[in-house]
């Protein structure tokens, strides 16, 4: 906006130095008088020539105004187009998420673009767009219905809730793997404590026993025959 005023102001300013020159060529204005003294010398028709200067600097650079306006209407073109896309785009989500949801029926291209417009038209936050945003936009909903088809609202909360029961599955399994390891490292350490205290009973009874073999010899000995003669039974 600046820019645009300032370009505006300049080829005024241009048009009135080239006026007043043409006038002061004619005679019907007069040239501009300027003091000017050059090593002590009054310099004459110094007024004239700055004035005749300055418009025909003036009038070279009203050439450039044409490429400076060109380039201000390629910038309002591409914020006008900006600002376009920016509506398609939510135009489009807001069909989109209604296509997920199942608002349209299915029908033919006609048919179906006809429900999106509708719906957009309808639509709070859409309906200061102009018609052809929302016609576009409805035209891209129509387009990807299949893609809103797979990825429906009602399938992606199913697939989620069937991926948060996985995960408390995998939560549960590696709780319960966790006191399995738990209880495997318990009964470990008691089977080692229970062998160790075995090893350690029969330690001291081969202990015993060896004392017992050198305390007690003749308990390994065979046992000597009897010398006493048994007498027969009297049979009555």
């Amino acid at each position: 906006m600046m820019r645009r005023l300032a370009l505006i102001l300049f080829a005024g300013l241009a048009l009135v130095l080239v006026v007043a020159t043409g006038l002061a060529i004619a005679g019907v204005w007069p040239w501009i008088d300027l003091p000017v003294m050059w090593d002590g010398v009054h310099v004459a028709q110094a007024g004239m020539l700055t004035q005749i200067g300055l418009t025909i600097f003036a009038v070279s650079l009203c050439f450039f105004l044409p490429t400076n306006a060109r380039i201000l209407q390629l910038e309002n073109s591409h914020r006008q187009f900006s600002v376009g896309v920016d509506d398609i785009t939510r135009a489009y989500h807001a069909a989109h998420h209604a296509d997920r949801d199942g608002v349209f029926t299915l029908g033919d291209a006609f048919e179906s673009t006809r429900d999106r417009l509708a719906h957009l038209r309808d639509h709070p936050d859409l309906g200061t767009l102009e018609p052809e945003l929302l016609e576009l936009a409805a035209k891209m909903s129509h387009i990807s219905r299949d893609l809103a088809e797979t990825y429906s609202t009602e399938k992606v909360e199913r697939a989620r809730s069937f991926l948060t029961q996985r995960q408390f599955e995998i939560a549960q399994f590696n709780d319960r793997l966790e006191q399995a390891k738990a209880i495997h490292g318990e009964f470990s350490t008691w089977i080692n404590r229970l062998d160790l205290e075995e090893n350690v009973a029969r330690a001291q009874l081969e202990r015993l026993l060896d004392e017992m073999e050198r305390l007690l010899p003749e308990l390994n000995q065979p046992a000597k025959p009897s010398k006493v003669t048994q007498l027969p039974m009297r049979v009555e």
